[in-house]
């Protein structure tokens, strides 16, 4: 393996628009880490190419994946969750080239995983838990068993994701193994949606119920990022403002089914306006916060 490290190492050595280069090996086999090859190669570049962001190569034996990515899309990729490895491929890389030590700063934010960033995702992962845990309910009431217990069990895991951020833990790729040590309660939900003797419709009307009361408590806190944008002036917000600021922007979220469920709880106030077009008989909605500062 050492061989294939020294002849990519050699390889963007010289080339200008490689900022950073990182490789990870995998140690198991068919590991979802890097989706079964034997070698990732991470290459962060100011060029890049969508035809070429991703390829397979095979040296001798070893099969190699090579992902090239722009700094502004692993941005995306760390604060969205979108690649679920990321965060593990950029911690526990092994570094062979980095210009002005870019990887390395970005290696030890992830470390310390500063409060901006822990908004941003607990922001998105809240969404995702809201969704899914209202599919549930809306799968239990159309007498969808499989499909609700299907949906709650992807809400839990959301919800783990929310409190592992809370304790400002990265989620890793086995997250319940990781709930075992930082939040029992929530794994013994886990348990009991899994493995209890009970009927699976109870099973899945007891996490759901569990779901309601966190979606409510969690709320406020989860939304941190989101009271921040729309306090930061007088004017209310039109839904595609919240959507292309420059925190939200780069998240998917579900930011509609947010902002109702938000101005139900009364966190923030809707206004209606009188759009562009000057259509009396049509207004536009639009946000701001509803708590005091």
């Amino acid at each position: 393996m050492e061989h294939i490290k020294t002849h990519f190492k050699q390889k963007y050595e010289h080339n200008d628009t490689v900022i950073s280069l990182a490789v990870i090996d995998n140690p198991y086999p068919y590991s979802p880490l890097i989706d079964g090859l034997d070698l990732l190669v991470l290459s962060i570049s100011t060029e890049f190419e969508a035809s070429r962001s991703t390829e397979h190569i095979r040296i001798g034996e070893e099969r190699v994946k090579i992902m090239t990515v722009n700094p502004k899309q692993l941005e995306q990729w760390i604060a969205s969750g979108e690649k679920r490895s990321i965060i593990e491929w950029l911690v526990r890389g092994e570094i062979l080239l980095d210009r002005d030590l870019y990887l390395l700063q970005i290696r030890e934010r992830l470390l310390i995983f500063p409060v901006a960033l822990r908004e941003q995702k607990q922001l998105v992962e809240f969404t995702y838990f809201i969704r899914t845990y209202l599919r549930a309910k809306q799968d239990l009431k159309d007498n969808n068993l499989l499909d609700a217990y299907s949906s709650i069990l992807t809400s839990l895991n959301h919800w783990a994701h929310i409190a592992l951020i809370e304790a400002g833990v990265h989620p890793e790729l086995t997250v319940w193994k990781q709930m075992r040590r930082f939040n029992p309660g929530i794994y013994k939900l886990y348990e009991e949606l899994t493995v209890s003797p009970e009927t699976l419709e109870q099973r899945v009307r007891l996490v759901l119920l569990a779901c309601e009361f966190s979606a409510m408590s969690k709320m406020k806190s989860s939304c941190t990022l989101l009271f921040s944008i729309l306090s930061s002036r007088e004017e209310p917000w039109s839904v595609m403002e919240i959507q292309m600021h420059p925190l939200i922007a780069a998240l998917h979220i579900e930011l509609s089914l947010l902002i109702q469920k938000l101005a139900i709880r009364g966190y923030i106030e809707e206004v209606a306006a009188l759009p562009d077009t000057g259509a009396a008989d049509v207004l536009e909605l639009r946000y701001r916060c509803n708590i005091p500062k």
